[in-house]
């Protein structure tokens, strides 16, 4: 019988985290980005229960992290598609090569 272990969970947080950097390197959508920040939550997430599970089973404090990281990440979603749709309706685009307003 096949046992999951704590290496199988930190190797696919691994996996999830690096789809998500590269998605929020890669990517010129701004959704797309805020997505791929999001699988890179997910992929703390699982880190966060699966260290808890393994080092400390009778507690809860992982859960505990990944529900507050959970609610930090809905509030980081709803800010970033507010500005998503400010910075649309300003410019009629989410492509983030189009925006300047940093530069000099």
């Amino acid at each position: 019988m096949l046992t999951i272990s704590l290496t199988h969970y930190v190797v696919l947080s691994a996996i999830l985290f690096s789809i998500g950097l590269f998605g929020v390197l890669s990517k010129k959508n701004a959704i797309s980005v805020l997505i791929c920040i999001e699988l890179m939550l997910n992929a703390v997430n699982i880190n966060l229960i699966a260290f808890s599970k393994y080092i400390t089973p009778n507690d809860f404090i992982g859960q505990i992290f990944a529900i507050f990281v959970i609610t930090v990440a809905a509030a980081e979603v709803g800010v970033g598609l507010a500005i998503i749709i400010a910075i649309y309706r300003n410019k009629l685009s989410v492509n983030l090569d189009e925006f300047d307003w940093l530069k000099w």
